[in-house]
């Protein structure tokens, strides 16, 4: 009698894993082919985006939204528009740490005093760690204008660094937090990456923006749908390997 029923129980327990790997195989096959999906629809999402970008890069400046525009500016409608804003520096700077081309070293942000009393920082460009001093870089006096491409504040600092006005220490471009520190009004939501200026080697080295997008997500779409081809072929050949016995 036991035997009989050890009989019945195998072929029973033997239908039910089939039946379950039959649907796991299907339920991968879904989420792999939705996930691929997604990274294509990601795909189209950074070519528009890097298209955009490139656009507003090489567009001939216009003037840097005004307080009245203030509210509407955001990162995807406005970051790396080339603009140009005119006024006077105040005599006030921020070092905030970088690592550029040249080396590590400062981004130099200066307060641009409009005329209608409003302010814009300007990353006037970087100097290294040994020429942080004032006295190493020149200093603009008088109305000027200042070219460059607008860019979004950058709040609360780096990668496991948290900017300390207290100390002096700065990580990131905080528009808002360096101009509470220095006891500024009327201060732009965003700053201006100057352009290169001079080429006789004085500093602070303006234009240097790196605008560069990191786009995997081709690789990402092609290993998803490997990953669903995958599981499609195993069901099929499941399928097909359970008529045959």
């Amino acid at each position: 009698m036991n035997a009989q029923g050890n009989t019945n129980e195998r072929p029973a327990g033997s239908r039910r894993a089939k039946v379950l790997f039959y649907a796991g195989m299907l339920v991968l096959t879904a989420a792999f082919t939705a996930l691929g999906i997604w990274q294509v629809q990601r795909l189209f999402w950074k070519l528009d985006l890097i298209a955009r970008v490139e656009s507003r890069v090489h567009a001939a400046p216009v003037p840097a939204p005004t307080e009245s525009e203030w509210p509407a500016v955001t990162a995807r409608d406005d970051e790396y528009r080339h603009v140009t804003a005119s006024g006077t520096y105040l005599d006030t700077e921020t070092l905030v740490q970088a690592v550029t081309e040249y080396g590590a070293g400062f981004w130099v942000m200066t307060p641009l005093l409009q005329d209608d009393g409003t302010l814009i920082l300007v990353n006037r460009g970087f100097v290294p760690t040994d020429k942080k001093a004032p006295a190493d870089r020149s200093h603009p006096t008088g109305s000027i204008q200042v070219t460059g491409l607008l860019r979004m504040s950058q709040p609360g600092g780096a990668f496991l660094r948290s900017n300390d006005a207290i100390a002096g220490r700065w990580y990131s471009r905080d528009v808002a937090a360096i101009a509470a520190t220095d006891g500024l009004s009327r201060v732009a939501p965003y700053f201006i990456d100057a352009q290169a200026g001079r080429s006789d080697g004085s500093l602070p080295i303006g234009g240097l923006t790196v605008i560069k997008f990191r786009n995997s997500h081709l690789i990402y779409a092609l290993t998803w749908g490997a990953l669903a081809l995958m599981s499609l072929t195993a069901f099929v050949y499941g399928v097909r390997a359970g008529k045959r016995s």
